[in-house]
């Protein structure tokens, strides 16, 4: 699922996003939904986030299957 739609999104949830540095390689990094900082309901680059360590990003997918990850 990709993370365009706000709506989608709830702190807790495993995403993986592309930091401001690395958006020209677009490398990904995994993490858990602190907090929402995109207000708008919809954005075409990926909602922007506080992931819980503290990075920033935009969401470019949200991991499915998050049981099996445990």
């Amino acid at each position: 699922m990709n993370g365009q739609s706000r709506q989608n999104i709830t702190p807790g949830l495993d995403v993986n996003i592309v930091l401001k540095k690395d958006q020209r390689s677009g490398k990904l990094t995994r993490g858990k939904v602190k907090d929402i900082l995109t207000n708008s309901a919809h954005h075409p680059h990926g909602i922007k986030v506080r992931l819980e360590d503290g990075q920033v990003g935009r969401v470019k997918e949200i991991v499915q299957n998050q049981e099996e990850q445990k």
